[in-house]
């Protein structure tokens, strides 16, 4: 488990001649092992952020470090999930998961990577090429393949945001069980307040772009969490009214 900290944290890009400011002045700390949402409207610089976080993008101004180590590239200490699962489509699901390490010249873990395969119920499955495979199914390969290296910090750019709300409540669920299992520490953007307070021990709100923290929650709610408890519903209403607020304050 590892510290993650953004000081003076800046981007601006470049667009037909213009310079357009994603993120401006963003301050924050993350402890080890908790489990943080970036919550905020589209085009805020939440995806931005994760960029940054992953280490595929730089920024303009400030840096990000873990541990006093600052972020110059992407790491395998890292697990990164994307919008859209990535996965190569003429790998199966087995290759898939084990990519990584076939990039960086490892030996494969074949006992690790039954092992998450377990985990992640997508047993059976080891030589399914990615067409096959259910929008959930294929989320649940992204997941494996981001955990099988055993990574100190998960990022994760709304993952869930395709599927059907069943689907996303079963993953939702499965990623907090992984998530108290591993003791790693969580990275998760999104734009749905019950996603966040479903997941997040403390959920930062950013501002229109440029994106800055507008407000932090705690979320000091027990897992697994009821959406129609009086202190989930409170939250959300709180959460709510800030939003809405830094909206009309856009406009």
């Amino acid at each position: 488990m590892r510290r993650i900290r953004a000081t003076k944290l800046s981007k601006t890009y470049c667009s037909n001649n213009k310079n357009v400011e994603a993120l401006g002045a963003f301050d924050f700390d993350v402890l080890p092992g908790e489990f943080i949402c970036i919550l905020g409207e589209s085009g805020c610089g939440k995806s931005t952020l994760w960029r940054i976080l992953a280490g595929l993008e730089f920024p303009t101004e400030g840096e990000v470090s873990i541990d006093d180590e600052v972020i110059i590239g992407p790491s395998h200490t890292r697990g990164v999930i994307f919008q859209n699962h990535g996965l190569l489509p003429w790998l199966t699901l087995k290759e898939n998961i084990a990519l990584g390490f076939k990039i960086r010249g490892e030996k494969i873990p074949e006992q690790a990577i039954q092992d998450i395969i377990e985990l992640m119920g997508i047993k059976g499955f080891e030589n399914t090429k990615p067409h096959a495979l259910s929008g959930g199914m294929a989320q649940r390969v992204a997941i494996a393949r981001a955990l099988v290296s055993k990574p100190d910090i998960l990022l994760m750019d709304e993952p869930f945001g395709a599927l059907d709300a069943l689907t996303r409540l079963r993953l939702q669920n499965e990623l907090i069980s992984i998530w108290e299992k591993s003791g790693v520490t969580a990275i998760f953007i999104t734009h749905d307040i019950d996603e966040a307070l479903a997941l997040a021990t403390r959920i930062v709100v950013m501002t229109s772009r440029p994106g800055k923290i507008g407000r932090i929650f705690q979320v000091p709610l027990k897992y697994p969490r009821s959406r129609k408890s009086p202190d989930f519903l409170r939250l959300k209403g709180l959460i709510a009214e800030e939003l809405v607020s830094i909206i009309e304050q856009s406009n």
